[in-house]
């Protein structure tokens, strides 16, 4: 490759880095600008900082703060993505490793419920979740996560399962191992950019989910962020952008630190789940 071409090649995705991520840039900048300021121009440096809108938004609009928010967001989140990752390893290493009457049968049927769409299994699970009186609870996300629902996360993991060699789980039942210990003690420690790329997966998506929520969630003491930056935009207070920006820059953060942190391992789970089969 020559130096052009890499000059090239280099120039287009920074060109193309800052269009994609331009949007946070004006986010952020809005977040500090003084409220008449952030639709009256489009320099990204604000005339003046002020840090009164997060001052102001944390407090949020009516009865419960973005304090609640926050903390409403993690109760359902962090339970919903290690029940997704327990569940889902299980499932993708019973799948990988053992022989059973209609393992491929039930394979099919698993990766088919891929291809159905959220809208299709709204209202039964609506219906369903009523009847067992888990409306406005976060039952509703956790335990259907508890159950391996989501065939995805299953579907990668046994495609890295698939990728390691037998003779580990051979070596380990000659060491006197059970089929559980060659899981924890072998085959889990070699699984862990898989297991990362999967709870961060689980982590942005349950973080970002702002349809299920409004579905399930109707008590306001119990709404997560989505919910809360959409109740700050009604109809009292829809001049204050400042403050929505503000606390929008707040919601997207942990999403963006726990990407950078483990970016190493989500980017080798994505590559040996794609390579390997």
């Amino acid at each position: 490759m020559t130096t052009l071409d890499r000059v090239s090649r280099l120039s287009f995705l920074t060109v193309f880095g800052i269009v994609l991520i331009y949007p946070i840039i004006w986010m952020i900048s809005a977040s500090f600008k003084p409220l008449p300021e952030i639709f009256s121009t489009v320099n990204l440096i604000p005339s003046k900082f002020v840090i009164t809108s997060y001052i102001n938004g944390w407090k949020g609009t009516g009865q419960f703060g973005f304090s609640t928010f926050f903390f409403n967001t993690f109760l359902l989140v962090v339970p919903t993505v290690i029940a997704t990752v327990v569940s889902s390893l299980l499932v993708a290493y019973g799948f990988a490793r053992f022989r059973f009457p209609m393992k491929n049968v039930l394979f099919s049927m698993m990766i088919a419920t891929l291809m159905l769409p959220n809208a299709v299994i709204i209202i039964p699970s609506y219906l369903l979740f009523r009847n067992f009186g888990w409306l406005d609870t976060y039952w509703t996300f956790i335990i259907p996560a508890a159950f391996a629902t989501y065939p995805f996360f299953i579907f990668m993991l046994v495609q890295f399962f698939r990728g390691l060699p037998r003779e580990l789980d051979e070596s380990a039942v000659v060491d006197g191992c059970n089929s559980f210990k060659i899981l924890t003690h072998i085959l889990l420690p070699l699984c862990k950019p898989a297991i990362v790329s999967a709870a961060l997966f689980q982590f942005i998506w349950t973080w970002n989910d702002f349809f299920n929520s409004l579905i399930y969630i109707n008590s306001v003491k119990k709404y997560p962020i989505s919910l809360g930056l959409r109740m700050s935009l009604d109809n009292s207070s829809i001049s204050n952008w400042d403050q929505v920006m503000a606390m929008s820059v707040l919601s997207v953060l942990p999403c963006l630190l726990i990407f950078f942190f483990a970016q190493r391992y989500f980017v080798e789970g994505i590559a040996t789940t794609g390579i390997k089969g």
